[in-house]
């Protein structure tokens, strides 16, 4: 049964592939004029031997005819050999090539048959001899086309066994026989060799489409790797290969190459108020708007979430860049119109020129550093990188490295500022300031190393270290007196921080007495998990604070979601509070908004007499300031509450 498929799939055509038909052409194209050669040699031999016995129109004429007949044809494959055709193409030739394979070899074999009377036995045999080698030649030639071997075969083979098996001599029966054997062995290997050539072409067309599609993922995944998938622009992988090739480029034509960071301002609460949705929609039509306000040979890239950054030449002097780069920035001025509405948004760009043996790591450094300057001071501007900046950087540096590796416990140390209650004449509380000591800095200002712990992730330690100190200052103060302390975003946005906040509380059974302050800026990074954070601080018994309230973008939103105790009022309505209706507008406003929520509010940055005055008046009771006191040690509390105890006594009696 294995014997009868072997078979059956040796005579069975191969599948008609566009790569086999291609395959059959190329290699026909290399064999035909051999074909051919033998054919007009083999042809031109018998012509000759007969010559002299046979009719002129038989030697001369006949094979004349056949041999130009091939010439032609060698010559039309000959001019054809380096033309590229296609599929469709070869495979109309291979079944041309059929048809004529058949024709010439039927006029090959009747002209064999009419000159065979013709001389004695030597020249007949020579005739059984031309007719059987030259079908066996032109097989041999045609075996990587099955159809065309089979068709020159049969029509040799048929006449030819026909025409000696009806001469009655054995010899050319037996000759006949032979022939016939001979040649059906060599179609079967034909055949086999036909299917191991199509099995060949099939498994090397399977082999370059796997190359194919080997180097269709070796490029797809080279685009994925070097280009952002949402805005499709490329990404930081490729920015920094960018960088590094043009750094390179430009040290060689003794040029600059300016880099500058964008940074979208507040764009989390762009995914807050309409989704993230909306929020991708938003960083596509930057990367749209950024690319057509770039300039020619510029690279822009989005390095993650909404930061984008570019690199281009030289932009000439600072005047340039600045142009530049607040170009830029205006490309954000239009509002972005998405389907849940209107979206504002703005952006600060930091730019920073190469200078010589500038490297890749330090340029985008200087612009992520002139970023930072322009968020803080330049909001929605550009900011170039200079001198004052590279002296600046270099300091803070200086600073992050003392700060990364402080002995916190001994060089943190925490002032208390009073909060006082005019309603009842007396100190409720005291806002916890954390003040930095370094053994080489000197004291440093919290103005200057709090923003530096938060971007370098150092805030929490340093919280720590406060928080523990507030607890121990906490359980000597008198009771009813409450200490707020301050958390940053890093504190409410880490699940790992909360829980060493719940193990500080855990180490200090006495009851807790901390109000946590948080501003807008904390909240808006993450609103689930800042609400899930102050739920765990509100299980630990701890009260909380917004601070800086009026300042942010979304103050109202988060008083009516967060659970809030207590919203301190900022410092800078109070301080216009004496002189601008307007700012005593607000005010009342805020503390008509604390009293109809049921909640307190503390005004801080109280200065003089007329402040305090002014915000009584309009209804405010918790105060705190320069006014009710400095900052002080956590150990001169004790003098504290004396002169407090002492001036309420003084009072009470002036009032007796």
């Amino acid at each position: 049964m294995s014997a009868f498929r072997r078979i059956t799939s040796i005579i069975s055509a191969p599948a008609d592939t566009p790569d086999l038909a291609l395959a059959q052409w190329s290699a026909l194209r290399r064999q035909v004029p051999l074909l051919y050669a033998m054919l007009v040699t083999n042809t031109l031999i018998v012509a000759w031997t007969h010559f002299r016995v046979a009719p002129i129109e038989l030697t001369v004429y006949i094979p004349a005819a056949l041999v130009l007949l091939s010439a032609v044809r060698t010559a039309m494959w000959w001019f054809t050999r380096s033309y590229a055709i296609g599929a469709a193409e070869a495979r109309s030739n291979l079944n041309a090539m059929i048809w004529v394979g058949s024709a010439m070899a039927l006029g090959f074999t009747a002209w064999s048959f009419s000159i065979f009377p013709y001389g004695d036995a030597y020249l007949k045999s020579q005739i059984a001899f031309y007719m059987g080698i030259t079908a066996i030649g032109c097989m041999f030639c045609l075996m990587h086309v099955r159809a065309a071997a089979l068709a020159v075969g049969i029509c040799v083979l048929g006449p030819f066994t026909a025409f000696f098996m009806a001469s009655g001599q054995e010899t050319l029966m037996a000759i006949a026989v032979n022939l016939a054997l001979v040649i059906a062995v060599l179609l079967i290997i034909l055949l086999g060799n036909n299917r191991d050539f199509a099995d060949l072409v099939a498994s090397r067309s399977a082999m370059a489409q796997r190359q194919i599609d080997t180097q269709r993922l070796l490029d797809e995944n080279h685009r994925l790797a070097n280009i952002d998938s949402l805005t499709g622009i490329p990404n930081r992988r490729s920015f920094e290969r960018k960088l590094r090739e043009f750094l390179a480029s430009a040290a060689e034509q003794g040029r600059s190459v300016t880099v500058a960071r964008i940074d979208i301002d507040n764009f989390k609460s762009v995914n807050e108020i309409y989704g993230q949705i909306t929020g991708d929609l938003v960083l596509v039509e930057v990367a749209q708007r950024l690319s057509q306000a770039l300039c020619e040979g510029t690279v822009l890239a989005r390095l993650d979430g909404d930061n984008f950054a570019l690199v281009t030449e030289e932009q000439g002097d600072e005047a340039a860049h600045l142009r530049y780069g607040q170009a830029i920035a205006e490309a954000f001025k239009p509002s972005f119109n998405m389907p849940l509405g209107v979206v504002r948004i703005s952006a600060s760009v930091g730019m920073a020129a190469s200078g010589p043996d500038e490297t890749a790591e330090t340029l985008f450094d200087h612009a992520d550093y002139a970023t930072w300057v322009a968020k803080r001071d330049k909001r929605g501007g550009c900011v170039l990188f200079n001198d004052r900046h590279l002296q600046d950087l270099r300091q803070t540096r200086h600073m992050e490295h003392l700060l990364d590796t402080a002995n916190l416990d001994d060089e943190i140390y925490i002032l208390v500022q009073p909060q006082f209650d005019v309603s009842v004449g007396e100190t409720t509380g005291f806002e916890v300031l954390a003040r930095w000591r370094s053994p080489i800095l000197g004291e440093v200002s919290p103005v200057d190393f709090i923003p530096l712990a938060e971007r370098t992730g150092q805030i929490n330690r340093v919280t720590q270290v406060v928080l523990r100190k507030a607890l121990v200052a906490c359980a000597g103060l008198p009771r009813g007196i409450r200490l707020s302390v301050n958390l940053s975003a890093n504190d409410i946005g880490s699940p790992t921080a909360m829980e060493q906040i719940v193990a500080l509380f855990g180490a200090h059974k006495s009851a807790c007495r901390i109000d946590f302050e948080i501003t807008e800026t904390a909240v808006m990074r993450d609103l689930r998990q800042a609400n899930q954070s102050l739920l765990t601080l509100l299980g630990l018994g701890a009260r909380i604070a917004l601070d800086d309230f009026g300042t942010g973008h979304s103050s109202l939103t988060h008083v009516q979601k967060l659970p809030l105790h207590r919203i301190k009022i900022d410092r800078s309505f109070v301080a216009e509070v004496t002189n601008d209706p307007a700012s005593r507008a607000i005010v009342k406003t805020m503390v008509d908004l604390c009293r109809n929520l049921g909640i307190s509010c503390v005004f801080e940055g109280i200065e003089t007499e007329q402040q305090l005055r002014a915000l009584v008046s309009l209804g405010g009771t918790v105060m705190q300031g320069y006014l009710f006191g400095r900052p002080m040690k956590p150990d001169q509390l004790d003098e504290y509450f004396k002169r407090e105890r002492a001036l309420r006594h003084i009072e009470g009696r002036e009032a007796g």
